[in-house]
């Protein structure tokens, strides 16, 4: 029976997102990529609704023993449902997290309408700007000018910036790698080295050449590390 593993996507991410961990690693683990309920309307805390997701998510697929890998805000989402359900999670995997400090760099709200800005705001994700393909730039700009997902996605960033993760981390431990780019400027290098620093069995491996989303820019490297992870 093959161990199950859990990708969880970003603020403006995809099930697209993963292809490339999925074209590696989807013959020997039960791949799950649950599109995350962002644009959902709901009371309560956002963060805590998209935790509760994942759980009725894992529940109802009967899932356990887990590799729970998340990036950016499904990075957050992984150390928060590691925190409350730690005996589902085997192995935790974070690559760009949000949870201790996050520059989105979007300013209050997106700017609606203007491609331009879009592509600009895309591509600032990335050390490479030819990453930010036209089909992203162009699901990412359709998402923005949607005024609902747009309110979400705003409510949802100033929910994440409010869940501070950092005295969580010490009662994490579940044995955690940190894949990074060293050039992400969204969650910066020492984001990384603070996440190593507070969660007791951790390890960081940086990528260089390489911004917020190493899955999708340096998918070999990120494959790599990761398989080596796994084999531990």
């Amino acid at each position: 029976m093959k161990q199950s593993m859990i990708l969880l996507h970003g603020l403006f991410g995809g099930l697209s997102n993963w292809e490339g961990v999925v074209a590696h690693f989807g013959a020997t683990y039960d791949i799950h990529i649950p599109p995350l309920p962002i644009y959902d309307e709901h009371k309560g805390d956002n963060l805590e609704y998209l935790v509760q997701f994942l759980q009725k998510y894992i529940q109802s697929h009967q899932l356990e023993n887990l590799i729970l890998v998340g990036n950016s805000l499904g990075g957050h989402v992984a150390i928060l449902y590691a925190h409350q359900y730690p005996e589902n999670v085997a192995r935790l995997v974070l690559t760009g997290s949000s949870g201790l400090y996050e520059n989105t760099s979007m300013g209050g709200y997106p700017k609606r309408g203007n491609y331009d800005y879009i592509r600009e705001r895309v591509a600032y994700t990335f050390y490479d700007p030819a990453v930010a393909t036209d089909a992203l730039v162009a699901e990412v700009f359709q998402t923005t000018n949607d005024t609902r997902k747009c309110f979400r996605i705003v409510k949802m960033a100033k929910s994440a910036n409010r869940n501070y993760v950092g005295p969580l981390l010490p009662d994490i431990h579940i044995k955690t790698l940190l894949i990074w780019g060293e050039d992400d400027k969204i969650s910066p290098p020492d984001v990384a080295e603070e996440f190593l620093e507070k969660i007791p069995d951790s390890q960081l491996v940086m990528i260089e050449k390489c911004g917020h989303a190493p899955m999708m820019e340096r998918p070999v490297e990120f494959n790599r590390i990761l398989e080596n992870f796994l084999k531990i």
